[in-house]
């Protein structure tokens, strides 16, 4: 872990009390507020960021510059482009709203002087969540013919979207790296060329707080626990009874997943359903709307759902951390036609980040991180390791209509955050599970002292017997933390010999990504450059029908965080050599999950 650099504490200007809806629309501006009671502390374990914050003093830019490593510019005023609908204005409200909203703010103004006099946890501090370049930027219009460095692949036609979260206006109390707005980063290829454009998601949260002037919606990580939670909760829904906010159409930030589908771009978060971005002739984004598949959906989905390559279905699961069900499956047809639910039997609301799909199965993890609302009540975060659970997968018959014929097979002391792949191997009754198994399990949510270890694993089902078998699939000194990234997706749910993973060190930066051998444990590393850091590597395959299971180039923005500069790399999957650097116009923080729309796909987009 790197020690954090000298950093000033910042403070914001907080909309007075009963402004709720007439603040300035700037976000990040800097006044006056409750310093925190205590100091910070550079050894970091187990949160998502290192503490190198550092908000200076700044007016919003007329035009976004790139900010040096000690000076970061974050969210200038939202810009509304040609085309789009008008800027928000404030609400029209009536006089019992006024007094409601005068009311109810003094009650906030109050709750947040109460957090910030006693320590933050360093997984819900802004100053360690969103520092660096993990802190946010604003959105960037499309610049074309970027330079290029190397030659950019013939076969790269199309555009390469990644999620992140990047929150729009500085956090008033807690929060958490997950929190954060979805922005979507785009470069698109074309015969040689590449632009580049971000944007924010247009969420039913971010339209209303953009056009309340201030961050209004909780935090459903860095301020959803303890009583102030509960207190958060009990605002929200009261400024919901004057019609204040309306959290009746989705409450969520759709930053961590994305998947095209019946063509249709989908961004999304596990806590409200996906949303429609189109990508637009110039390589621009634009949020549509938000997707409910034609009236279809009515509950959440998983910010992970799966594409079988072969059938062209969509499998998901959705999950409810109040109310039973807890956990549901579904899948839709090639042509968006959605099955009915499948209720899975678990006992408790389970963290249901990801899962897997075979040629024939789905694959359900029943983990030890659970949600218990009721540590709230107890001052607590509801997001519970759950120690004497015994963790569990269950296999499920991709078409089945309901779940009697699931077959649970016990993993002890197993959570995978995500799963890579899984197959079936007939022969000896067994499904294959790749994925990374993360010790301890709740570390990216709550603080604790020991660090981070996540080992890329073969987990062994044997529906015959019902046991299972766990191995560590590299060598012990090859043993790095491996944490975002895919296989083949032409050969998810068939056994894949090459995963491509994400080399998680220095924890929480990726210094680079690792090519890892699934059958022999043979690993080769390609390292993004001294003080360069990126995420998840994205696989290309060159030619869909490739014989070559590794025929294909890997994708990765990668941050030089001593020239403060992004790039997009291009490397080789074969050889491990860079293919391509291309420069991009601004920074690009580190973020989550991505993917890969054909020229073809685009020009039938919905």
């Amino acid at each position: 872990m790197a020690t954090s650099s000298t950093c000033t504490t910042s403070s914001w200007i907080k909309p007075k009390v009963g402004e709720l809806g007439s603040c300035t629309n700037l976000s990040f501006v800097q006044s006056h507020r409750t310093p925190r009671a205590h100091s910070r502390k550079t050894d970091v374990k187990c949160s998502l960021q290192t503490p190198t914050l550092h908000f200076p003093k700044q007016s919003p830019p007329t035009t976004y510059q790139t900010p040096s490593p000690t000076k970061i510019v974050v969210n200038p005023q939202p810009t509304v482009r040609k085309g789009d609908a008008a800027s928000p204005s404030k609400p029209k409200w009536n006089m019992i709203q006024k007094a409601a909203a005068m009311a109810l703010d003094a009650v906030e103004n109050a709750l947040t002087d109460h957090e910030l006099r006693h320590p933050l946890p360093k997984t819900a501090d802004p100053e360690v969540q969103i520092a660096g370049n993990f802190s946010p930027v604003p959105e960037q219009p499309v610049r074309h013919r970027l330079p290029v460095v190397g030659k950019i692949p013939e076969s790269i036609q199309g555009v390469y979207v990644r999620n992140g979260a990047n929150p729009l206006f500085e956090p008033q109390a807690g929060h958490h790296f997950f929190d954060g707005d979805g922005m979507i980063h785009a470069v698109k290829f074309e015969n040689g060329s590449a632009s580049y454009a971000c944007r924010f998601t247009e969420t039913q949260r971010l339209v209303q707080e953009r056009a309340l002037g201030r961050p209004i919606f909780p935090k459903a990580i860095g301020e959803l626990h303890g009583h102030s939670g509960i207190a958060r909760l009990l605002l929200f829904y009261a400024r919901g009874l004057f019609n204040l906010v309306d959290h009746g159409q989705g409450t969520g930030v759709a930053n961590a997943g994305l998947v095209y589908f019946n063509n249709r771009l989908l961004a999304m978060s596990e806590d409200d359903l996906p949303y429609h971005v189109r990508l637009t002739p110039n390589g621009d984004l634009k949020t549509v709307e938000r997707y409910n598949f034609n009236g279809q959906l009515n509950s959440t989905m998983i910010a992970h759902p799966k594409v079988d390559p072969v059938s062209g279905e969509l499998f998901a699961l959705s999950y409810d951390v109040i109310r039973k069900p807890y956990l549901k499956y579904f899948r839709f047809s090639r042509n968006g036609e959605k099955s009915e639910d499948v209720e899975i039997p678990v006992s408790e609301p389970t963290m249901m980040h990801d899962f897997a799909i075979t040629e024939k199965f789905v694959i359900v993890p029943d983990q030890q991180v659970v949600f218990k609302m009721s540590e709230m009540i107890r001052g607590g975060s509801p997001v519970v390791y759950e120690k004497d659970k015994v963790s569990r997968f269950g296999v499920l018959d991709k078409y089945a209509k309901d779940s009697s014929g699931i077959k649970w097979v016990q993993v002890p002391d197993c959570f995978c955050f995500h799963l890579w792949n899984a197959w079936e191997e007939p022969e000896t009754d067994e499904i294959v599970v790749i994925g990374s198994c993360m010790t301890p399990p709740d570390s990216i949510f709550n603080e604790c002292d020991e660090g981070l270890k996540s080992v890329l694993s073969e987990i062994r089902l044997n529906l015959k017997t019902g046991k299972s078998t766990r191995r560590p699939i590299m060598s012990e000194e090859d043993q790095v933390n491996l944490e975002a990234g895919m296989v083949n997706r032409n050969r998810l749910g068939r056994k894949t010999r090459y995963a491509y993973l994400a080399i998680a060190e220095p924890w929480p930066k990726v210094s680079g990504f690792a090519k890892v051998d699934l059958f022999t444990g043979e690993v080769k590393k390609f390292i993004y450059g001294d003080e360069k850091y990126g995420g998840e590597p994205l696989f290309l395959p060159r030619d869909p029908n490739s014989e070559a299971e590794d025929d294909g180039y890997i994708l990765a923005f990668v941050h030089d965080e001593k020239a403060w500069k992004s790039e997009l790399q291009i490397v080789n999957a074969k050889t491990m050599k860079l293919e391509a650097s291309v420069k991009l116009p601004s920074r690009v923080p580190y973020g989550f999950h991505g993917t890969f729309i054909s020229a073809k796909d685009l020009a039938n987009q919905a």
